[in-house]
């Protein structure tokens, strides 16, 4: 019934796994923004790796890119810029919260034999090569919509700058 195929795949995807469910529940867990943000980074790492297992190379390129690095970065940006008081204290764990993880366990433990029950069709093989889907995107973005990508990262050069100058208008 349970018998697993501990290959190099199953160990990273489980390993991913962990990392990404941690780091979610560290990210409501932490008091300072600034871990949380780091665990959101965590996660947003966590599942890029989770697309490189599937072959979607430029999905996992993209959000490190732009979640893991830009996101994040932007987030502490605005973190440092704003005044806000740090208290720091942890507040103590409440009934409430042993009840939502034994909850949570359940749910979990529903869902694992529930998969583990069901019958999956099995995959057909793929035919050929699989096809470089990064060099595609890449040919389509830079030949037909070349214009439209500029014209976006202008927007967002823009918005970036009114934020900071807004931003400087209120510290001073």
């Amino acid at each position: 019934m349970f018998q697993f195929n501990f290959s190099g795949e199953f160990v990273a995807f489980f390993v991913f796994s962990v990392l990404i469910i941690s780091g979610a529940v560290l990210m409501v867990s932490f008091a300072k923004v600034v871990h949380m943000v780091v665990s959101l980074a965590a996660v947003f790492i966590g599942i890029a790796s989770m697309f490189i297992l599937l072959d979607a190379e430029f999905l996992a390129f993209v959000q490190v890119l732009i979640y893991a690095g830009a996101v994040s970065i932007l987030m502490i940006f605005g973190i440092m810029m704003t005044k806000h008081q740090e208290s720091g204290e942890e507040r103590p764990r409440t009934a409430h919260e042993t009840l939502t993880a034994i909850g949570a366990l359940a749910l979990f433990g529903i869902l694992f034999y529930a998969i583990r029950q069901s019958d999956f069709p099995e995959p057909a093989p793929a035919a050929g090569q699989a096809a470089d889907n990064t060099m595609a995107i890449g040919q389509a973005l830079f030949t037909g919509y070349v214009v439209p990508f500029e014209l976006v990262s202008v927007l967002l050069t823009v918005a970036f700058i009114g934020a900071i100058v807004l931003a400087k208008k209120e510290a001073d």
